[in-house]
């Protein structure tokens, strides 16, 4: 396919100068390319340009605010923009995909695309990874990201439809990354555990429903799990390596999925300092309950 195809993508960065030549390159053949980046303080700028990307550098605050911002304030040269991030690649057959749900979007304003997610250089078949649902190809002013600080997910206005090409994701740049990466989130994870707990119902955010694949079931797996599961990172640790076959990976199926409880026990031992008003974490993140004393 050497013709363009009409649509912008977004790729959000931060200190990415390893992997963004590599991800601008996958998606040559897209129309418009625009590197969204958050102050990088290495040569992602510089290689971003190099590669051909137009550069919009905004300060960071939180993930949802932040590509909210992007979809708000850009002016893309298109109507469907497509969200893909420095460490993910996409795929010939996906580019096939998603220039024929353009010219026929059949409706829809919005496509989930399924990320094939690697760790130390294994496909994640199973740990249930697969099929890792993302809205990520959407009509311009037609989707919203939700009102979380982290892990956050689109909304569209409207129908959504799937792609079946995946989205390949290489989610490992060495361990001590890969560590402090997850202690920032499961502090930002500990925080929406607290307000969904204590303000259930918050607005613009996606509703759990078993029904739903991608993450509306993901979102109702979790919270029944918060709610009812004892022993909760334990019990994570046996679903995936055992009833989600992890085993079947060897020892990277084992370690993620060990990192992966450890992940969750951080996220409890966290909400549970939140729950003490004169915490250091209650302090730190103090901005994000504002809204239990208005």
């Amino acid at each position: 396919m050497t013709e363009k195809v009409a649509v912008s993508v977004l790729i959000p960065t931060k200190n990415e100068a390893g992997v963004i030549a590599a991800c601008i390159g996958r998606v040559a053949w897209a129309d418009e390319i625009i590197v969204f980046d958050s102050e990088s303080t290495d040569d992602t700028r510089r290689l971003a340009e190099a590669a051909g990307a137009r550069v919009v550098t905004r300060p960071f605050d939180t993930f949802a605010t932040h590509k909210n911002w992007a979809l708000d304030h850009i002016d893309f040269r298109n109507d469907w923009v497509l969200i893909v991030d420095a460490d993910e690649q996409v795929t010939s057959a996906l580019r096939d995909d998603i220039a024929g749900a353009v010219a026929d979007p059949r409706g829809c304003v919005g496509f989930y695309v399924r990320r094939k997610n690697y760790f130390q250089g294994r496909w994640l078949r199973f740990l249930g990874m697969w099929p890792d649902w993302n809205m990520r190809l959407v009509r311009r002013g037609k989707a919203r990201y939700e009102p979380r600080i982290v892990h956050e997910h689109m909304v569209v206005d409207g129908k959504a439809g799937y792609l079946n090409a995946p989205l390949v994701h290489y989610d490992y740049k060495g361990m001590e990354r890969y560590i402090d990466r997850h202690n920032v989130y499961s502090s930002m994870e500990a925080v929406e555990l607290y307000r969904a707990i204590r303000h259930p119902g918050q607005g613009g955010q996606i509703r759990p429903d078993w029904r739903r694949p991608g993450p509306a079931r993901r979102r109702f797996l979790k919270t029944l799990a918060y709610r009812y599961v004892p022993a909760r990172p334990i019990f994570v640790f046996v679903w995936m390596y055992v009833f989600r076959l992890g085993f079947l990976l060897g020892w990277v199926g084992f370690r993620y999925a060990a990192l992966h409880m450890f992940y969750q026990y951080q996220i409890d031992l966290k909400y549970r300092e939140i729950l003490d008003p004169t915490s250091d974490m209650r302090r730190t993140y103090g901005r994000y309950f504002e809204a239990e004393n208005d």
